[in-house]
């Protein structure tokens, strides 16, 4: 979809009025437009003349002009102005890979993005954290990322532990605190079981009394508690083997309680949790049970078959689809894969933890996950799917079968995962 297209309500979404918002509005929209022609030119590998080279080059510098004003515009006076920057520079974060762009401007974005992150308004604290998220991703979670991490996660921690911060910026800070750890190259396991804890303390507040009744859920807890699991059960698929069997032990006999909670949305959450911890501790033990499982099975079952009239037919809908994936892997052991598609390859989804983190990255670069599948190479690595393709009429002609495809895409992630485990083993001392 054209980046231009997606801008062109970008005014009246921000509510911006007057002169200084139609040249925003007119900026985010050139920005945009241009970026999306200049990539879009050079995906393809084509023969071109010359002239076609110098307007590519023509265009890639105005674009890049335009983007270092939004970058200006982070310091701004108006908070407006800074809202509008912020949103420009998410858009096009998420639509295309900038890598070598940010490198060279990384330090001087993210002293912005802290400023706003301690100063801002919630909206511009809750915008920020979202571009810090899409940044540490384009720059692919390497040196450049730990270090803007450690720089922004005190901002990013002392806003989702206020309880009387907004409920907006704090939900952001969290999905971004679990995506900024899971790609920072940080192997001492610092970070990791900070942010672990932390996120913990946030959704550990639905949890069930000493008397196992669920607390009453204060306005806008439960989608906080969401984002905070989703974040926190992201970082437990890089926890070492030994942290895992503390965590199973602790939190699978409270996740189920939270199974009766009374928001679609969290027990949908809650659900997918219990999946991927029970995947993990079936790959750390093959004879792992769940403890009480006749009764988690019951309670799934119900999930899955739910026709309360009181709940929106869509909710409904939603949650016994991904009650019955659950139950159906709690008793089985099988997983329904899902097969993603972008440009000429595939992505195949065949487990919890894949799905946990696939569904990661695409909360934050919406529909440019796509794009980033196809040419960033922090999720090329993490799905296994080699270098960036270069491709030509001819390469698109040749088709590779669907298993061809799954069998390389299996063994690309594996080999990955016994990579991320010498990871885990390295920060086992630590955890």
């Amino acid at each position: 979809m054209s980046l231009h297209f997606w801008l062109l309500s970008l005014g009246a979404k921000n509510g911006v009025k007057g002169e200084a918002a139609a040249s925003d509005d007119e900026l985010t929209s050139d920005v945009l437009s241009h970026y999306s022609s200049a990539s879009e030119s050079t995906s393809v590998v084509e023969e071109g003349t010359g002239s076609e080279q110098v307007d590519e080059q023509t265009a890639q510098e105005e674009t890049e002009d335009k983007l270092k004003l939004c970058i200006d515009n982070l310091t701004d006076k108006s908070a407006k102005t800074r809202l509008a920057a912020l949103e420009s520079l998410r858009q096009a974060f998420s639509s295309r890979v900038l890598y070598d762009f940010l490198t060279e401007r990384r330090l001087t974005i993210s002293d912005c993005l802290e400023r706003s992150l301690r100063k801002g308004s919630g909206e511009e604290k809750a915008a920020s954290a979202t571009v810090f998220a899409l940044l540490c991703i384009q720059l692919g979670g390497g040196d450049e990322a730990e270090e803007g991490f450690k720089m922004l996660r005190p901002p990013l921690t002392a806003t989702l532990s206020d309880s009387s911060a907004s409920i907006a910026a704090r939900q952001s800070c969290a999905r971004t605190l679990g995506m900024c750890c899971y790609v920072s190259s940080a192997e001492d396991g610092e970070d990791l079981i900070k942010s672990l804890a932390l996120l913990e303390s946030v959704f550990m507040s639905s949890y069930p009394n000493g008397e196992g009744v669920l607390p009453t859920p204060k306005p806008g807890s439960a989608g906080l508690h969401t984002a905070a699991l989703q974040a926190w059960s992201l970082l437990v698929t890089i926890c070492p083997t030994s942290r895992l069997t503390v965590l199973l032990s602790h939190h699978l006999p409270k996740l189920q309680a939270c199974l009766q909670s009374s928001d679609v949305n969290y027990r949908i959450a809650v659900g997918e949790t219990i999946a991927l911890l029970v995947e993990l501790g079936r790959e750390i033990d093959e004879e792992f049970e769940v403890e009480d499982g006749e009764s988690l099975c019951e309670c799934l079952k119900s999930l899955a078959t739910d026709g309360n009239k009181h709940r929106a037919k869509n909710d409904r809908r939603k949650q016994r689809s991904i009650f019955r994936e659950v139950l159906h892997y709690i008793e089985n052991e099988d997983f329904t894969e899902e097969k993603i598609r972008f440009g000429v390859e595939n992505v195949y989804i065949d487990s919890w933890v894949r799905r946990r983190i696939y569904d990661a990255f695409k909360e934050i670069l919406e529909s440019g996950v796509r794009d980033h599948l196809q040419f960033n190479q922090l999720l090329r690595d993490i799905f296994g799917l080699g270098p960036p393709l270069i491709l030509d009429a001819a390469v698109k002609g040749n088709k590779i079968s669907r298993f061809e495809k799954h069998l390389f895409n299996s063994a690309a992630f594996k080999a990955r995962t016994k990579q991320r485990n010498k990871v885990r083993d390295k920060r086992a001392d630590v955890m």
